[in-house]
């Protein structure tokens, strides 16, 4: 042990000797209060680890309660907007020639398209201008129960841990509920509500997402597409364009915005003017074209360009000459731009739907290429139909085959 000594003055020379300044038992007695000093500050640093991290678990479980009461809150206040279909007899036909591109109906060479869904929500407008006001103000209430929430977990663990913890967990429960939107929104119509309603009660934690803001824009035209009621269409297709038109403000670069924004304008131009339609037809074109550029491999943007090639390549003498009068560039596509488009599809992946096997029958057809359109109509027979434009496609199989056995 290395025992201190007193120091000598400079002239005492070579031969000077060193004075302890500690005996050894004093010594002693100042080392074991050193290694007790040691002991409790290891102790005591083990001891604040585990409140922090316990403050921590506290912080996430309180962020996840209030989450919970959000949503729960938010589905006993919305329930009413949703109530059971009911079916209905008063459907209504489109002559748009810019489509309901998700809609699953088939249109036919004139442009005219069916309907034949069940409604999700016949509300008045009176009735839903009414909720509306009563949501946003518990809307409100409910934001300030998340921030304050957030700013007593702040006060309790380190800040970046704390958004940490937070960013962690909510990236968490976002792919959770993107995978459930998905699949429901794969599935039947019941299953498309409740993706709608999952995804509105979610709107509050997950609105500055942009995976999340284009599945609700979709789930938006999902419900256009199932309902019945025209009112009520116009209203889902508009308030999924809004959704859009922000999110298009900070992620200009996603396909998919672009993509279900063009589809929204085209289920909403179904209810306006010939003129508005028309000019609707530039924009989807537009956007379809961003789509296409940001995405060259997904088949569902090909697919839903070649619908519009082929629209407007069966444009009726009135339109044409609406777009003439009003836009100094009208619309043009050809059928051959059509065909192309629905074989990059069948490229891009093999039996991506039986409509768009159909779209190919049918583009042979006008361009009197006989052998090749029976070809496509037997490769569009051997798959299931499982939309209802596929359904829709399949009647205009049949249909087809009989004109063409007589």
């Amino acid at each position: 042990q290395v025992v201190p000594r007193m120091p000598v003055p400079a002239e005492a020379g070579d031969c000077a000797t060193y004075a302890p300044l500690l005996m050894r038992g004093e010594q002693v007695e100042v080392l074991e209060r050193l290694d007790f000093v040691l002991r409790n500050i290891s102790e005591l640093r083990k001891e604040v680890e585990e409140v922090r991290n316990s403050l921590q678990h506290l912080a996430a479980e309180i962020v996840a309660e209030v989450r919970s009461h959000l949503e729960e809150t938010q589905k006993v206040t919305r329930r009413r907007r949703f109530p059971f279909p009911r079916e209905r007899s008063d459907s209504t036909g489109s002559s748009s020639i810019y489509f309901t591109a998700s809609s699953g109906t088939a249109n036919t060479d004139d442009g005219e398209s069916e309907g034949g869904y069940t409604t999700a929500n016949a509300e008045s407008d009176y009735d839903r201008e009414s909720e509306r006001e009563s949501e946003e103000g518990e809307d409100e209430v409910s934001c300030e129960t998340v921030r304050t929430a957030r700013r007593d977990s702040l006060d309790l663990v380190n800040e970046d841990e704390t958004h940490l913890i937070l960013d962690s967990s909510l990236e968490e429960g976002l792919g959770q509920l993107l995978q459930q939107a998905d699949r429901l929104h794969d599935g039947n119509e019941q299953e498309k509500r409740e993706g709608f309603q999952l995804l509105l009660n979610n709107k509050l934690a997950y609105a500055d997402q942009k995976d999340f803001l284009w599945r609700l824009a979709r789930a938006h035209s999902d419900m256009c597409e199932i309902t019945e009621d025209t009112d009520e269409k116009r209203s889902y297709a508009s308030d999924g364009k809004e959704e859009l038109e922000v999110a298009l403000q900070k992620w200009d670069q996603s396909a998919e915005c672009h993509q279900w924004y063009a589809i929204l304008c085209g289920q909403l131009s179904e209810h306006e003017s010939i003129q508005k339609r028309i000019q609707t037809g530039y924009i989807f074109k537009e956007h379809i074209d961003k789509a296409i550029a940001l995405k060259p491999e997904d088949p569902k943007s090909y697919y839903l360009l070649g619908r519009w090639c082929y629209q407007v390549s069966h444009l009726g003498w009135l339109e044409k000459k609406t777009a003439s009068a009003l836009f100094e560039a009208p619309p043009t596509a050809t059928v051959q731009d059509a065909l192309q488009n629905f074989l990059r599809v069948e490229e891009l992946s093999p039996g991506f739907s039986k409509a768009g096997r159909v779209y190919i029958a049918k583009c042979y057809r006008d361009l009197g290429k006989s052998s090749a359109a029976v070809l496509w109509m037997n490769l569009a027979s051997e798959l299931p139909a499982n939309t209802k434009e596929d359904a829709e496609s399949e009647r205009e199989l049949e249909e087809m085959r009989s004109v063409w056995e007589e």
